[in-house]
């Protein structure tokens, strides 16, 4: 499996595009749908499905775009996140105008079962009530969303957020193996051991 990672958005979310066998997943589209596009098509993908790490306006803005550009094309989002998605505080106009509705909508927990992808999708709620990790033991990457940051975690102070939920969360991924690599929705990459051995969130 491939990994290309881009910043989109003025919110700078990582945007993960992985890859194998000519079929892409692309994980946070939060803005910028048409250089996604591009970019797929310049690598000669076609894109198999969205995977959102959850449903926050910042990691889904470029959805209706890719949508439009690739009909039918699924998105992967946990059950307790829907409601985030398409609600009416859940903007930041002019660059990220709402959504009205959510199209083609899987269970992020199915995911392994119907993409074949060699994925271990681990809820991390905390940040938002549905918010989940992507794992990929074989690569050793985890896409952990606003879980977990290089050196921090994700914030708690918006609706549906709890500190102490999140605090729980963040013990799942600090049983997964040292050297997995971590990218998180913002910022620079990062590994689970130099998390574990820096992180005060994980002391």
């Amino acid at each position: 499996m491939e990994r290309t990672t881009i910043q989109v958005g003025g919110f700078e979310v990582n945007c993960s595009i992985l890859s194998e066998n000519g079929k892409a997943w692309i994980v946070d589209p939060g803005q910028e749908g048409e250089r996604i596009v591009r970019l797929l098509a310049e690598k000669k993908l076609t894109p198999a499905a969205i995977l959102l790490t959850h449903a926050h306006f910042d990691h889904i803005g470029a959805v209706p775009s890719l949508q439009a550009a690739f009909p039918g094309l699924k998105v992967y989002l946990h059950e307790n996140d829907v409601e985030v998605f398409t609600h009416p505080m859940n903007q930041l106009p002019p660059e990220y105008q709402p959504i009205d509705k959510l199209r083609g909508r899987a269970d992020a927990m199915d995911l392994r079962q119907v993409e074949g992808l060699d994925v271990e999708v681990i809820e991390t709620p905390g940040h938002t009530p549905g918010g989940v990790c992507y794992h990929f033991p074989a690569a050793k990457l985890l896409l952990s969303g606003d879980t977990l940051f290089a050196g921090s975690v994700g914030r708690t102070d918006l609706p549906g957020g709890d500190m102490a939920t999140l605090m729980d969360s963040l013990q799942k991924l600090v049983a997964l193996p040292d050297d997995t690599r971590v990218v998180p929705g913002h910022g620079m990459e990062t590994t689970i051991v130099a998390e574990k051995r820096g992180n005060p969130f994980l002391q």
